[in-house]
């Protein structure tokens, strides 16, 4: 009789204890404010499972430090511990990640083919022409006027629109500058665009003081003497 006793007492105080520590928790999944239907909410700990209805609404019991899963076709699956804050709300609100659209694979058929635009030679020599063109106005105007440092002792063999000749012997100083600089210094380190890094040497290479680097040739000086000439090459553009 007495173990029967403390054996109905037993359950009665299990089935007590369970009552005082789970809560039915009441809460709603959503995307964008916009509920969703049918998502499947598990709460991993405890072996529970329900679904959210029209309004993406459900009820389940739970407790503190209970995970909880949802699951649904279209969406990431989102995973939450609850807190004993989250029970004590009583108003849970999932928001949930929608998963990136599938498109169908394009097939290009094997007959159809394009036929590359053949360039307008004309029109290229153009762009060229006018392009040299402006660059050197803006060089030699800055040569007249004494801006550039030492420029009315310095003679240029450039012609508007017109490249220079092809048969013009390398400088020393070019020869230079290419033993010294690697082929990115001038537009990683003096940020200097590629289509004007010739303009930019010859610009140097007319100053007289490039003489004189040439004839002691020194990384320091050489380098300082770029920097220097960036600057008044700067000013030009």
């Amino acid at each position: 009789m007495k173990v029967k006793l403390l054996t109905t007492i037993s359950f009665l105080t299990y089935q007590f204890s369970i009552s005082q520590t789970e809560k039915l928790l009441h809460g709603k999944v959503i995307f964008n404010n916009t509920p969703l239907n049918k998502v499947e909410v598990i709460n991993k700990t405890a072996k529970t499972s329900t679904t959210t209805n029209a309004l993406g609404e459900f009820s389940i019991l739970v407790k503190a430090k209970d995970s909880l899963l949802f699951f649904t076709k279209d969406y990431f699956f989102t995973r939450m511990k609850l807190t004993s804050e989250n029970i004590k709300t009583n108003n849970l609100i999932v928001k949930m990640i929608p998963k990136p659209e599938e498109l169908d694979e394009v097939i290009v058929p094997a007959e159809i083919t394009f036929d590359p635009l053949p360039p307008d030679p004309e029109t290229v020599a153009e762009i060229d022409v006018a392009k040299r063109d402006k660059d050197l106005k803006r060089y030699i105007s800055g040569y007249n006027d004494g801006s550039i440092t030492n420029g009315m002792q310095t003679k240029f063999k450039f012609s508007l629109g017109k490249s220079r000749e092809k048969d013009e012997p390398e400088s020393a100083f070019k020869k230079l500058i290419k033993k010294t600089c690697s082929k990115d210094f001038f537009t990683k380190n003096l940020k200097i665009a590629a289509e004007q890094k010739e303009l930019f040497i010859d610009f140097c290479d007319a100053d007289p003081r490039s003489k004189t680097i040439t004839e002691n040739p020194n990384i320091l000086t050489t380098i300082e003497f770029l920097n220097t000439k960036n600057e008044e090459f700067k000013k030009l553009n």
